[in-house]
């Protein structure tokens, strides 16, 4: 089964906490703080294998968590760090927010890696927040939690050449004639449920060559198998036109060529990649008649017509001829533009909401923040408050109308309002 949309979660792994810690040794009574940091989490990283063809695995397996990253201990021990999961894609696969559909990574070539998400940042041990008056601190910093965030995965063969056209008109015979793959091939429309790529040898020059399944008049507006398959000629650099020149089942070849052209220019700007037209099946009764038809209508474009046989394989040579003299002239195969991630950081915004007169600081930072606080403990409650104040979100409460003695709530712990 051929799969070529799927959606999945992914998780990078969570830091690990840094730990509180004192040096104890005999004889030695006042040891300094010596808790360890703790391991970064493992990252999610993709990876475009060329043994894989499809997204067909994900159908089965939709959730993907990395390794958290291990604690830290005493002695200055720093925490293991959690292991990468590293994710196989087939190559051509586009990667996608499903928050926003932004483009996040496009793996178009074989071996290429990607990190997706970056694991978790351990957090400091005590023995960071040491200075000369703050001599015990009997606080450590926690690992940076990561979020469970979805992700569209949606494949887009790379091929240098489509096949496309309506059903029945050859595309599947024409690989089969040029290349070494092996498509079905029957005298029945959609034989082909699922585009095929082979790799043609000619002249010296190799190029990959991708036959589309049949469209139909309609199909933007999903009559038959609709346009879902379009999305694999989106990185074509050359459209090759098949069309049943001897109207051999009852359809005008011109009028074919018009209806698939608009199917294109519903799609998108498929219709501007440049394009020659393979009249199959001449030798049936009534190809000269319709092929000189054909010219005539395309007299006045830069569409070359190259008259073949798929069936007594006639005209190949003069077409794979035009396709190596074509491809060196057209750009390279198209990449789609990535944009980052945006990471939560400890400096990442926050937003103050007011509800019930209580007013709501919310933030990944902010619970971070909270979590690595000791509330039993003076010299922790001091680093929060100049934490805090060093961020901007004691300006950011002033500014919203927080007064002294009001109740801001951070993470659900509730605090009274100090200038």
């Amino acid at each position: 089964m051929f799969v070529d949309q799927v959606k999945i979660t992914a998780k990078a792994g969570n830091g690990g906490n840094g730990a509180v810690s004192f040096h104890r040794e005999k004889y030695v009574q006042n040891g300094g703080p010596d808790g360890g940091d703790g391991g970064n989490g493992g990252s999610i990283i993709l990876l475009a294998d060329d043994n894989q063809h499809t997204l067909m695995d994900f159908r089965f397996k939709r959730k993907y968590t990395a390794e958290n990253g291990q604690n830290g201990s005493a002695n200055l021990c720093r925490g293991k760090s959690g292991n990468d999961l590293v994710i196989k894609v087939p190559v051509g696969t586009i990667v996608r927010s499903a928050e926003d559909g932004r483009i996040v990574a496009d793996m178009h070539e074989s071996g290429q890696r990607h990190v997706l998400l970056k694991g978790g940042r351990g957090g400091w041990g005590n023995s960071h927040f040491a200075t000369p008056t703050r001599q015990a601190p009997n606080f450590a910093k926690p690992g940076q939690r990561c979020e469970i965030v979805e992700f569209e995965l949606e494949l887009k063969s790379i091929a240098d050449v489509g096949l496309v056209g309506f059903p029945n008109v050859g595309k599947s015979t024409i690989l089969s004639v040029v290349t070494a793959a092996k498509p079905k091939i029957a005298n029945y429309h959609f034989t082909t449920l699922a585009p095929n790529l082979g790799i043609c040898r000619q002249y010296g020059t190799d190029f990959v060559m991708a036959d589309i399944p049949g469209l139909v008049q309609g199909a933007s507006e999903g009559v038959g198998l609709g346009i879902q398959f379009l999305r694999h000629v989106e990185r074509t650099r050359l459209l090759v036109h098949v069309l049943d020149i001897a109207g051999s089942e009852g359809r005008d070849p011109v009028e074919d060529f018009e209806a698939i052209c608009d199917e294109l220019v519903a799609y998108g700007d498929l219709a501007e990649r440049p394009q020659i037209v393979a009249a199959n099946k001449m030798d049936l009764p009534g190809a000269e008649e319709n092929l000189e038809r054909l010219k005539k209508h395309l007299k006045g474009t830069d569409i070359e017509v190259y008259p073949i046989s798929a069936a007594t394989r006639k005209g190949f040579d003069e077409l794979m001829g035009a396709i190596v003299r074509i491809l060196p002239t057209l750009p390279d195969t198209l990449v789609f533009e990535e944009e980052e991630l945006v990471e939560a950081t400890d400096e990442a915004p926050f937003t103050i909401s007011k509800e019930n007169g209580e007013y709501i600081v919310s933030g990944p930072a902010m619970e971070t923040l909270v979590n690595s606080v000791n509330f039993s403990d003076q010299e922790s409650l001091n680093y929060f408050h100049r934490t805090l104040r060093h961020r901007g979100v004691i300006d950011a409460l002033r500014s919203e109308g927080a007064k002294e003695g009001d109740t801001v709530v951070i993470d659900g712990m509730e605090f009274d309002f100090v200038e």
